[in-house]
């Protein structure tokens, strides 16, 4: 075990980067994202810019399901209202980006109360079949509101417009995108050092024992899903701005799920879990991508043969996981940390 790792003050025992060595760290990861745009060609620049939308949106997810144990499938649609509210705003009302981003954020809040309300009563896989019915119930919506949705065909969605400063293309988006991606980390990671987060929490682990402590359950719940809510749709609202259009079919289900493995994955209950998980489930189909490039002049049924396994592996690595290292890749990280912390005394 580690030792001279004692804290002597409460603002010592409160800090994140607790260690000079974890601010090296933090700060070679601002400078790499500083640099980044710099070295890096369109498409690395495109994925980057998709990691980080969905870093945001499985954060949200582990919040609500990671620390405060309600089981959800329904994050495709809290980004879909999110993505369909700023392509409203944007392209029929003009607002501005300063206000729809926030504005997103606050719609999928709210519908995220509602998709919340039965989990006083039900919990596990019953509130996971509610929110599946809140996220079928929303896909419905976007494709057959067509005096607001567009239908089918969706909307376009004019790029996004800050303080003057037209972002019409991925490099300018990239600087968006990391930012609202870095503070929306930071916030959560300092969410549970709060009541707030000790009280989601306190419900995971043990909902009667929370209330019995005077935990109001409906109340705290709700807040979770509103939270969560509010961190997909800012992720779905990001999702429109760099796309530039917004379907149904840009929200499937499978998106729900996609998420919901990628917090299995990363690591449930863990913010760098969420961040973990998200990066890894997002370039496991670029790397699918880059084999079947590789493959397809030895084989060229490749395509045909790899392209539908993309499910098949996301169920496969859930199953691995849950197996193998129930705990995700957060853990393995801390294991590597403690290893060296150790070395060469190590036991």
């Amino acid at each position: 075990m580690r030792i001279g790792d004692a804290k002597t003050s409460y603002i010592a025992d409160e800090m994140i980067f607790d260690t000079p060595v974890r601010r090296a760290w933090f700060a070679a990861l601002i400078v790499a994202i500083l640099v980044f745009p710099l070295i890096g060609n369109d498409y690395t620049i495109y994925l980057a810019c998709l990691v980080a939308i969905n870093v945001i949106s499985a954060t949200g997810l582990n919040i609500l399901t990671g620390f405060t144990g309600q089981i959800s499938l329904g994050q495709a649609a809290f980004m879909g209202i999110g993505g369909y509210t700023v392509a409203v705003l944007a392209s029929r009302w003009g607002v501005p980006f300063i206000l729809t981003l926030p504005l997103a954020g606050l719609a999928s809040a709210a519908f995220g109360v509602l998709v919340g309300l039965p989990s006083l009563r039900v919990k596990g896989l019953y509130l996971a079949i509610a929110t599946l019915a809140a996220s079928v119930i929303a896909h419905f919506v976007f494709a057959h509101w067509d005096p607001v949705t567009g239908g089918i065909g969706g909307l376009q969605v004019p790029p996004a417009d800050l303080f003057g400063l037209v972002l019409g293309d991925d490099r300018s988006m990239y600087w968006l995108i990391m930012g609202v991606a870095v503070i929306a980390c930071m916030g959560a990671r300092n969410l549970f050092r709060t009541r707030v987060g000790r009280a989601f929490i306190a419900i995971r682990d043990r909902d009667i024992s929370a209330e019995v402590l005077g935990i109001d359950l409906l109340r705290w719940k709700l807040y979770a899903f509103a939270l969560s809510s509010f961190y997909a749709g800012v992720a779905g609202g990001l999702f429109a701005y760099f796309f530039r259009v917004v379907t149904p079919e840009s929200f499937p289900l499978t998106m729900s799920i996609f998420f919901l493995a990628a917090i299995i994955v990363g690591g449930m209950g863990s913010i760098l879990g969420g961040i973990l998980g998200a990066i890894f489930m997002t370039l496991v189909p670029e790397a699918l991508r880059f084999v079947t490039t590789m493959v397809t002049p030895f084989y060229p049924q490749a395509p045909v043969v790899l392209s539908p396994m993309r499910e098949v592996i996301f169920g496969l690595l859930i199953v691995l996981f849950l197996i193998f290292e129930p705990h995700g890749l957060a853990e393995m990280w801390r294991r590597l940390r403690r290893f060296f912390h150790l070395w060469p005394f190590r036991t």
